[in-house]
């Protein structure tokens, strides 16, 4: 039950230190590294599941995904940097509380919308067409951490942003807020086998979020908490069964294998989902 609070505490410390040397970009980059070097070894000694080691085809899509969706995300934020919608409020408010506080409200802010984001990629299925690309794969690991259609990330940024920045937190706090959700993203979706026990009624953990990996959408369309889980147990969406472990993850749609055809098939969806049932002829 240590190694998940330790990885996020210990890549907390790397970004602490680069706050201290005023060089917090550069350090989170390392904390990054660090966690990631980490989870590769813990993959590698310490698998949940030994298949999901084998390769599914997917690393090229599972990496284009994940740096077309950084690509986007950073030029995003950095357009709104340069626009002046993010810096630092008054000081006056939220921004007078101790950091630990402000990022503690951050996070309960945020997750608000991250989950209604989340929630409707779900259960809208305009939207579900597009998070369907995340939830295409048959195995957890790290590296598909970072696999989202890039309108499914704009939407989670579109939902989740304003509550940072109309909370009233300093930019220090939000930068703490955005690097908790990056480290505990990686943390959820690594093939490790980490027990977390009661974290998982606070925390989205491996062993937690695995559950809404599910290909049965009755345990899937549950806790959609990004960080904490406030907002599922608040709503009735959220699901664990201690002992228990996800029998089979993936979708029940139909994903094609390559990386443009799954960039574009939300846009055809019921197209390609009549051709998918469609059975080949003899």
């Amino acid at each position: 039950m240590l190694a998940w609070p330790a990885l996020l505490l210990s890549s907390g410390t790397v970004l602490a230190l680069g706050f201290a040397l005023g060089h917090e970009t550069l350090y989170f980059n390392l904390s990054y590294a660090w966690l990631v070097a980490c989870l590769l070894l813990g993959e590698r000694l310490l698998a949940f599941r030994a298949v999901w080691r084998q390769s599914d085809g997917q690393l090229g899509p599972d990496l284009a995904h994940t740096l077309l969706n950084k690509g986007l995300v950073q030029l995003f934020v950095v357009t709104l940097f340069a626009a002046g919608a993010m810096n630092d409020p008054m000081p006056t408010g939220l921004a007078l509380w101790p950091l630990w506080a402000q990022v503690a409200f951050g996070l309960v802010a945020s997750e608000f919308g991250l989950y209604w984001a989340h929630r409707l990629a779900h259960e809208w299925p305009w939207l579900w067409r597009f998070h369907a690309v995340h939830h295409s794969v048959g195995k957890l690991w790290l590296v598909n951490t970072g696999r989202f259609h890039f309108v499914d990330s704009l939407t989670s940024v579109l939902f989740s942003l304003p509550f940072l920045l109309l909370s009233g937190i300093t930019m220090e706090a939000v930068i703490w807020v955005s690097a908790i959700t990056a480290y505990i993203g990686i943390l959820t979706h690594c093939n490790v086998d980490m027990r977390c026990g009661p974290l998982s009624l606070v925390f989205n953990t491996p062993e937690l979020h695995r559950w809404h990996h599910s290909i049965d959408p009755t345990i899937g369309n549950r806790n959609y908490g990004e960080n904490v889980m406030l907002w599922d147990h608040l709503f009735g969406t959220f699901y664990w069964r201690p002992g228990h472990y996800v029998e089979t993850i993936g979708i029940q749609d139909y994903m094609p294998t390559g990386f443009l055809a799954q960039l574009a098939v939300p846009f055809r969806w019921a197209r390609v989902q009549a051709a998918a049932r469609v059975p080949a002829a003899n």
